[in-house]
């Protein structure tokens, strides 16, 4: 685990569409693209819009990543490509996958870095406090300095400020006249001021008050009164070029001309007065509007059809004789209205030629065009009436919002009250503009034909309620403005930008300036009105200004009521941070839970990796007690609140903030609209009661200065953990702690939410209990009353309550403190220590803030426990002491320690199942309340690390056993420390370290039990594969995971499995027998599968160690162990077989006969891969059983050389094998029929093929026998595969071929075989048995697409042609033509048997019927037995399933893929570059899945076998050995 450097891995997935899920990442970190499972073997090609080096960005230009594979060969697990992110803003990226251009992508946001101070210094995003000015009250520009010196002695770090712009006639702050020039009202009286005079004010704050500042940009919108929309109204949506809208403007003229008759006071005979008080007044509005105004404006004449002129045209069509042009589509086309896009009155036409379709006379008589005629004029009467009943819902629409309108703006007590209807404050805020002289209705309406005047009606901006924000209301489509939906901004005139700037060239350029005036005097930006900014706008203007300032911090606030799509504009417009408010809590609990959503991880976090994969992540949050545009949190909550709510705020692990008048406690809402008066300045020396300055007296801005100071020291030094604690309805305490200092601090906040004039708040709070020592109250504080008067509105400045403010005392000692009563230190466990803290004058409005450490004794343990896992990573240096009194073992690096360790030893380190474990005496860990781990060793726990890590899942069953006591730290050291040697020593090395971890608080033992556990095991794996082969230690991750199983798998028990191999033999490992005391052999042996198949007489078999041994010992580099293994079972050898049960070669059965055949061929790829591996064939075989019925014999009473022993089982098998197996009956298997007992095997004089079994015994691996009497099939085999078995014919060819090869080379002793046949003696020669099979094999296994093939002897069960047969020669000649995945066992031995096209299609049938996800079906699922789920519990009447009898006739096994995949690329290559490419990617596709099982799997295995279609069976082995070494051969082959 390599620290320093930041790497973040984005796993794409197939058809992951990501645009609406944020991933930020900093300035510096590199990004790796890797391939997800579903894209592993494809050709992916990897875009992205992030600018080449030296190259300029541009949002439309994407450049393909070149891939880099460090392991350059067999697997794509690795292969990444990466960008080096240097440049702050929203890059897109996409991948395709073969034809497909756009299979998946997204967007990654960069931070900017902010810099303040001559020095430049770095503003890290979390440290910022903010306050929000509104700009038209801070004067002239020369008075501004005072003004925001209050910002600077109040401890912020940035300031907002809105709109610098000239204002709106409206003067709200941002509706702007012109957005190029600087607000007059900044100028003095005698000097103009300019952007430079503002650029200079900024840079000084920036320089010497080390303060940021931001600004608003407003791209929505633009004052009404804006000269230049008024020269170009093309930049507004008018009814020239949005005639859509004419309908809408009608409507609004109707009403502006009943607000003018209704202010005159015209309806007042009808009971409409011109101040509305009550709902009879509101009906009455109600009702002049369905009686007067709709009636007479007629609005859905603008969507109707002229009945008249279109039934005249159409008339005339069929009089001339014109008939319906055939359409390309399929039926007829819909009759229905096409609108006018002018939006005439009945000007909406229809297509004649669907009428001519539609409507088709019967005859060419007047009499029947005529009928035809009248036809058509009743549909095109139901489609007007049809738009008339339309136009009546949006009208209904428009009634009730001009009504709930008129409630909120003049009966609601927390609306304005307006008051009367006047032209100034009239019924509903107009839609448009109006720049001409008022006259009456009717001549308004004329101008709707003049498109000089027309041009100038211009669509006001607002908003609408729960629309969606990705919509232009404005756009057609949309009838916002007709169903008076929008909450309108009457000062404001919406832009109309088009989809690029070629559609409207003066808005875009003349917004590309105010943008690019704005980036270069601000180092950040507020995008205004964000959600209903079209985005590829705000995207467009947002380029425009990072290219003037690259670094560019842009903020918003959203209000699209979900994260999803607060995303989508996080991502594209690359948002730094995101406006919250705790205004929007209700309470103080979800006020703190605000807290801990907006930043931070949990105290006692894991350290984690710096590679580690890109999770997304929520916006990065500027956290404000209050925006400027929302109410005042005195008015809904009280002035005692104020300084609680702005700590809990401040102690968020983010930006926080506020805005101007929340600290000077001013009563109400600073209007954005109406508000003139000035800020107060400041003045040290200022009184109370004075209201134009403040001081750190005013209102809570001595106890907003502590809060800032303390915002920005947590976050610049590194306290990123946060912990919140509701003590009771009102108490929130919120912890933040620096996880390498391991300091904290606390602040205890007393809320408000309800004024203590009038609520009563309890007087006993309940104690709390703070861990560590407290070394100072960093400050204390209470908002007061004081005698100064009552507040009083001020005409000039914005000023606050003076009767409140805060006391405070900072940087106390403990027992000085005024809100603490006492403060006891207690005990809790021996290495923890807590201080119960009783409050006595905590009253609502109170902060108090600890500054708390560690003990002392805690403190230098975590010190030097750092200090020693600095050799892990550099990552612990900071708060590491050295340690001068380390014990010896320490003093050596771990590393040196493990290497010394040999494979076997790092078995028992890393693995060990359960019943391994008990074997020896012990257990694997097991927690309460949870589950036991999967292994003894390192693996159990960093599975289940490996899950709770990333997640930071302290709650865990596992963190809670740490945090309760030391038995799993005590587990893992005593039992290696039991086994002494070089184990013995890594387990000293861990006593000594959990010495010191077992005296650090608790809460921090999982995170530091993790951080050595972590060091150890990667430091094990380094050590592991320094011990293999070069192909594993150059090898992908796949290829190292996988041979973690040959560590998994091989190992030495307390009771050696492999009987011993000769004395004779050279470097054979011995220890000393604990109970006899004497030596005795401890070679390795290989356990079949965990847990089933791991310990005693059950952990090996013939056949499963020689499948498993290629893959997991000889390509792993183990070949001294291979030779042991090898070895060993060549002395049992008996009846020319080698045992299928081992049972340490005394309790062995003989009763497979492909064990032996297995044997040979892993002999043979011993000699192939092994240098100067033939040496094998001369080594000392100890015999157990010199002849077949001697009784077991020790080691070295017989020995002979290997090519003897092979010899021998070549010659039983050609003289013919037949015996029956010792203590036949129940006592050595409980389900066989007393036939099945009977062993034979033999060779076929003429075709030479190796053949045996009978129906009632299974010699191959399928060998599952019956074992319910219910269901009648006990002691009957599913697969009894007697006669020929392909893959045992296929293993005997490549043995045959390899000895007569060795023959030739002086290798092997023998050229041919002695036989006697009626008691003569014959030779049969190794050359002819070659010959014999060859030249048989395709003759006999082949399925002919020929029916008339002369070598089929049952052309009648043929049910699938192009395959290879299972056996030949079956007891049931039907099992011979299933199709099962036995046949590439042969390709892969024993290719030269296979014609090239016959294999090929043969695979390619058997990739359709049989292949999985993980593995193979065991057989075709067309065949009639076929059951892909196998149940070994489930008893039942069905003989075809009943206790599991299905085990081999349809569940998926994973070894047999192996094979199948090898084939694949052995006759692709044959098959040409082509088919060899395809090849490659369906292989890397499919190892992909098995890779992620791999790394997802708790035992880090792969599976005996799934169910059909990839789904989990419970009865499988989790890990199985000949399923990892057949995956890792294929990689090998790769």
């Amino acid at each position: 685990m390599v620290h320093g450097k930041q790497t973040r891995v984005m796993l794409l997935n197939d058809m992951e569409k990501l645009e609406r899920t944020l991933f930020r990442l900093e300035q510096g970190y590199e990004l790796q693209f890797r391939l997800g499972p579903t894209l592993q073997g494809k050709h992916v090609r990897v875009y992205i819009n992030y600018p080449a080096p030296g190259e300029k960005f541009n949002r439309h230009k994407f450049r393909a990543l070149d891939w880099v594979n460090p392991t350059g060969r067999e697997d794509d697990s690795d292969k990444f490509c990466k960008l080096e992110l240097k440049i702050a803003g929203s890059y897109q990226y996409y991948f395709g996958c073969g034809n497909d251009e756009k299979a998946g992508g997204g967007y990654i946001v960069v931070d900017p870095i902010l810099r303040v101070g001559a020095d430049n210094h770095v503003l890290p995003l979390d440290c910022i406090s903010i306050q929000t000015y509104l700009a038209k009250c801070l004067g002239p520009l020369d008075e501004w300095p005072d003004r925001l010196r209050v910002a600077k002695e109040s401890g912020y770090n940035m300031i907002h400020l809105t709109p610098l712009q000239t204002l709106g006639l409206s003067r709200s702050c941002y509706s702007l006249a012109d957005q190029l020039e600087l607000n007059p009202d900044f100028s003095s009286r005698g000097k103009k001021s300019t952007w430079a005079d503002m650029g200079n004010l900024v840079e000084k704050l920036r320089k010497e008050w080390n303060m940021a500042c931001i600004t608003d940009v407003v791209y929505n919108h633009t004052a009404a009164n804006s000269k230049w929309i008024r020269e170009h109204p093309e930049c507004g949506y008018n009814l020239v070029n949005s005639p859509h809208l004419k309908p809408a403007w009608v409507l609004d003229r109707a009403i502006w001309h009943f607000t003018c008759n209704a202010a005159d006071g015209k309806y007042k005979e009808r009971g409409l007065p011109d101040l509305i008080q009550n709902d009879q007044h509101l009906n009455t509005i109600r009702g002049i509007l369905w009686q007067d105004v709709y009636p007479k404006i007629k609005l859905w004449e603008f969507f109707q059809v002229n009945v008249e002129a279109i039934v005249h045209q159409f008339k005339n069509l069929l009089e001339n004789g014109t008939k319906a042009v055939k359409g390309k589509k399929e039926g007829k086309s819909h009759f229905k209205i096409i609108q006018d896009p002018e939006y005439k009155r009945f000007g909406s036409t229809v297509d004649m030629n669907t009428a001519l379709e539609t409507f088709i006379p019967h005859s060419n008589s007047p009499s029947a065009i005529q009928d035809c005629c009248n036809w058509l004029r009743k549909r095109l009467e139901e489609l007007n009436a049809e738009c008339y009943k339309q136009m009546h819902y949006h009208q209904e629409q428009a009634a009730n919002c001009i009504v709930g309108n008129l409630v909120y703006e003049r009966l609601a007590n927390h609306g304005p009250k307006l008051g009367p209807i006047t032209r100034k404050n009239p019924i509903v805020t107009r839609y448009f503009t109006f720049p001409f002289e008022e006259k009456s209705l009717d001549q308004d309406l004329q101008l709707l034909h003049k498109p000089d005047k027309a041009c100038h009606f211009l669509a006001h901006n607002g908003w609408v309620m729960g629309d969606d924000p990705l919509r232009n209301f404005a756009e057609p489509g949309s009838n916002v403005y007709l169903r008076r939906e929008l909450i309108c901004w009457g000062d404001s005139v919406k832009l109309r930008y088009g989809n690029k700037p070629e559609d409207c060239p003066y808005l875009w350029a003349h917004m590309r300036k105010y943008t690019e005036l704005t980036a270069k005097y601000f180092l950040g930006v507020r995008l205004d009105n964000c959600h209903s900014t079209p985005l590829h706008v705000a995207e467009y203007f947002l380029d425009v200004a990072r290219t003037v300032r690259p670094d560019l911090y842009v903020v918003a606030e959203l209000f699209t009521g979900s994260a999803d799509l607060d995303n989508v504009f996080v991502t594209r417009l690359g948002i730094s941070s995101l406006i919250r408010e705790a205004m929007s809590a209700g309470d103080s609990h979800e006020e703190g839970r605000l807290v801990y959503r907006f930043g931070g991880e949990p105290v006692g976090a894991f350290v984690q990796p710096s590679l580690r994969p890109l999770v997304p992540s929520i916006a990065h949050a500027m956290f404000l007690d209050v925006t400027h545009d929302n109410e005042c949190p005195i008015q809904t909550r009280s002035a005692f609140d104020s300084f609680p709510s702005a700590a809990i705020v401040s102690m968020a692990s983010c930006a926080t903030g506020s805005t101007r008048g929340y600290d000077e406690l001013v009563p109400h809402q600073i209007s954005v609209v109406k508000e003139e008066r000035f800020y107060p300045k400041w003045n040290p020396q200022a009184k109370p009661s004075s209201a134009g300055e403040v001081n750190l007296q005013t209102g809570i801005i001595a106890g907003k200065q502590a809060l800032n100071k303390l915002h920005q020291e947590l976050a610049s030094k590194g306290f990123i953990q946060v912990y919140v604690d509701q003590v009771d309805e009102d108490i929130v305490a919120v912890t933040r702690h620096c996880p390498s200092t391991h300091q904290s601090v606390v602040t205890v906040s007393r809320t408000a939410f309800k004024n203590p004039k009038y609520h009563h708040y309890k007087d006993n709070v309940p104690p709390m209990f703070i861990p560590g020592k407290i070394e100072e109250v960093v400050f204390e504080a209470r908002t007061i009353q004081r005698q100064t008067g009552s507040y009083q509105k001020d005409e000039k400045s914005i000023n606050g309550l003076p009767e409140y403010t805060v006391e405070i005392r900072e940087h106390i000692q403990l027992k000085d403190s005024s809100i603490v009563k006492q403060a006891e230190m207690k005990a809790k466990g021996r290495s923890e220590f807590v201080h119960e803290i009783v409050f006595e004058r905590l009253t609502p409005g109170s902060v108090i803030a600890f500054r708390v450490s560690l003990d002392p004794k805690s403190q230098e343990m975590v010190g030097l426990l750092r200090g020693h896992l600095i050799q892990f990573s550099p990552h612990y240096k900071s708060g590491s002491l050295p340690d001068n009194q380390a014990p010896a073992i320490l003093k050596t690096p771990l590393a040196s320690i493990m290497s010394k360790l040999t494979l076997a030893d790092i078995n028992v380190l890393l693995f060990r199942c359960d019943a391994e474990e008990q074997e020896d005496g012990g257990g694997c860990y097991g927690i309460p309340s949870w589950m036991p781990l999967k292994y003894g060793g390192f693996q159990g726990i960093m599975s289940v690390m490996a899950d709770i890590r990333p997640k930071n899942d302290l709650g865990h069953p596992f963190c809670d056993n740490l945090r309760q006591g030391d038995w799993l730290m005590d587990y893992v050291s005593n039992r290696l420390v039991s086994r002494g040697g070089a184990l013995g020593q890594v387990g000293a090395w861990l006593q000594a370290m959990f010495g010191y971890l077992k005296h650090v608080p608790r809460y921090l033992v999982p995170c530091y039990f993790d951080a050595i556990l972590v060091g150890a095991y990667t430091t094990s794996l380094d050590t592991t594969f320094s011990l293999m082969s070069s192909f594993v230690q150059s090898g992908s991750t796949f290829v190292k995971l996988l041979s973690l199983g040959s560590v998994q798998m091989c190992g030495v028990g307390r009771i050696p499995a492999l009987p011993p191999v000769s004395p004779a033999l050279k470097d054979v490992p011995y220890r000393l027998n604990s109970v006899t005391k004497k030596e005795e052999q401890c070679c390795v042996s290989l356990a079949a599968g965990l847990p089933h198949f791991s310990s005693g007489i059950f952990r090996c078999w013939g056949r499963d160690t020689f499948i498993a041994l290629r893959g997991l010992m000889l390509v792993t580099g183990r070949h001294l162990e291979a030779r042991n293994i090898i070895l060993a079972f060549a002395g049992t050898l008996r009846h020319g077989l080698i045992p299928n049960l081992l049972g340490e070669g005394i309790c062995a059965r003989f009763n497979c006969r492909d064990a032996v055949w297995w044997w040979l061929q892993c002999i043979q790829d011993y000699c192939n891969i092994v240098p100067s591996g033939t040496d094998i064939l001369k080594c000392p075989v100890s015999r157990m059983y010199p002849t077949d019925d001697s009784m077991p014999q020790p080691a070295g009473s017989v020995d002979q050389p290997l090519h003897d022993v092979i010899h021998e089982a070549m010659q039983c098998h050609m003289q013919g094998i037949e015996f029956r197996e010792r203590n036949a009956g129940p006592q050595i298997d409980r389900n066989m029929r007393d036939e099945g007992f009977n062993v034979e095997a033999k060779v076929n004089p003429d075709t030479g093929f190796v053949y045996g079994g009978n129906r009632f015994n299974c010699g191959t691996w399928m060998d599952k026998m019956g074992e319910s009497d219910r269901a009648r099939n006990k002691g009957m085999p599913a697969t009894p595969r007697d006669g020929s078995a392909v893959e045992i014919v296929g293993l005997s060819k490549s043995t045959v071929r390899w000895l007569c090869e060795l023959h030739k080379k002086g290798l092997f002793p023998y050229a041919a075989l002695t036989i006697y046949r009626s008691g003569k003696k014959l030779s049969v020669s190794y050359e002819d048995w070659n010959r014999k099979i060859q030249s048989n094999f395709e003759k006999m296994f082949y399925v002919s697409h020929d029916p008339k093939d002369p070598n089929e002897q049952h052309p009648d069960l043929v049910h699938k042609r192009g395959i290879y047969k299972d056996s030949f020669g079956a007891s049931s000649p039907w099992c011979d033509y299933q199709l099962r995945p036995n046949f590439p066992i042969a390709m892969v031995v024993a290719p030269e048997l296979f014609t090239v096209k016959r294999a090929w299609e043969a695979l390619e049938i058997t990739e359709q019927k049989l292949l999985g996800p993980l593995g193979m079906k065991t057989l075709d699922p067309d065949d009639m037995v076929y059951c892909g789920v196998y149940d070994n519990a489930l008893d039942n009447d069905n003989y075809n399933t009943a206790r599991g009898f299905n085990y081999h006739q349809g569940p998926e096994w994973l070894w047999p893929v192996g094979y199948f995949l090898r084939a694949k690329l052995y006759f692709a290559k044959k098959m040409g570059k082509e088919t060899y490419e395809k090849t490659v990617f369906l292989v890397k596709n499919v190892l992909s899945r098995h890779y992620v099982h791999l790394e997802r799997s708790s035992w880090k295995g792969l599976p005996e076998l799934t169910n059909e279609n990839g789904q989990y069976c419970p009865f499988s082995c989790e890990s199985q050995a000949w399923s990892i070494a057949t995956v890792l051969e294929v990689l090998h082959d790769l």
